[in-house]
């Protein structure tokens, strides 16, 4: 039996994430029959849609995710999508959504288009010798929340808040003259193909990504032999994933949305649904009795045994404030 077929067995539910660049002129019109598939299939999760093509993660029972794969092969333009899976034993996703976007990775750099052009792609298997190499400088192109909770040996952290500040980080820090050789990895393999293709643009000839991103390696590479270090953020509400790509570690805070370690929940400031150490001191006390109201009819939820989305706007409209302000704190202590 393989390790994916002991990991069905273990998981209820198949986790796919999934990418592909491919130019979809109406990709408007791909919308609302992807939806209603998903939803009569009783998947959830969040799909983009863009001209430049499709991404994202949804979570079902394997016959589902399977009819789904099937569904979408069944477009030419998607034959070679290629996805990755992991597994849960509840469904980590509270709704389905099948969203427009100009872009399905948000870069916004006009010119980029990796559909034309993109650096080299490395095998999970090859990505070690890749790495090891004393010229190459490694960049990690996720977000500084994601990088704390793990990364690989010899990785470089831009400290980027969103995507979109990787370019000005580029262009400010690394230098086409010096650093001649230049790779770069994600989660799933979309941010730093699409990095390529933006490095490309700007006149680096060497350029490598990690084909598949970190959930690809892990999945490939043998613990023993990987230069992986920590556990890798996943956008859904297993919150990270570990090595084996079992559940990891660590817990979401509900106000900020950033990940805390169990010495963040220790912490007097943590109070669960409400705030952790890293967005406490931004938010005010009417946020804090708002998200407390919510907590308790959420309890009153699962006592009756109904769901409960949880955030109204208000709330996720404060959280985002509180994720902002307690980077902005974090950004400045690193300074200091």
């Amino acid at each position: 039996m393989t390790d994916q077929a002991v990991n069905n067995e273990q998981g209820e539910f198949v986790v796919a994430a999934m990418y592909h660049f491919v130019t979809l002129e109406d990709y408007q019109d791909i919308r609302d029959p992807l939806k209603a598939f998903c939803d009569e299939h009783e998947i959830k999760g969040t799909l983009l849609l863009a001209q430049e093509g499709i991404n994202g993660t949804v979570a079902g029972r394997r016959e589902a995710i399977d009819a789904l794969l099937a569904y979408l092969k069944k477009d030419d333009r998607f034959e070679k999508l290629e996805h990755k899976e992991s597994f849960d034993q509840v469904q980590p996703f509270y709704r389905m959504k099948v969203k427009l976007k100009k872009e399905i990775v948000t870069m916004g750099i006009d010119g980029v288009d990796p559909n034309k052009e993109v650096g080299t792609y490395i095998k999970p298997k090859d990505w070690n010798k890749i790495i090891s190499d004393p010229d190459v400088i490694l960049l990690d192109t996720r977000n500084d929340y994601e990088v704390e909770v793990g990364t690989f040996e010899y990785a470089v952290d831009p400290k980027t808040k969103i995507f979109r500040e990787f370019p000005e980080y580029v262009r400010e820090n690394v230098d086409k003259t010096k650093h001649k050789k230049v790779a770069m990895f994600c989660t799933g393999g979309i941010r730093c193909e699409k990095a390529s293709s933006f490095m490309k643009n700007e006149g680096f000839e060497e350029v490598y990504h990690l084909e598949g991103g970190i959930l690809k390696y892990l999945e490939e590479v043998p613990k023993e032999e990987s230069l992986w270090k920590g556990e890798c953020f996943v956008f859904d509400n297993r919150v990270t994933v570990d090595h084996n790509l079992n559940k990891g570690s660590y817990e979401l805070c509900h106000a900020c949305r950033m990940p805390i370690t169990d010495e963040d929940r220790a912490s007097e400031q943590f109070e669960e649904g409400i705030s952790c150490p890293r967005c406490f001191d931004s938010l005010d006390e009417t946020t804090r009795q708002r998200a407390r109201d919510r907590q308790k009819q959420m309890a009153l939820a699962k006592t009756r045994g109904e769901e409960h989305i949880g955030m109204s706007l208000e709330e996720r409209k404060a959280a985002k404030l509180a994720r902002k302000e307690a980077q902005r704190a974090r950004s400045q202590q690193a300074d200091s």
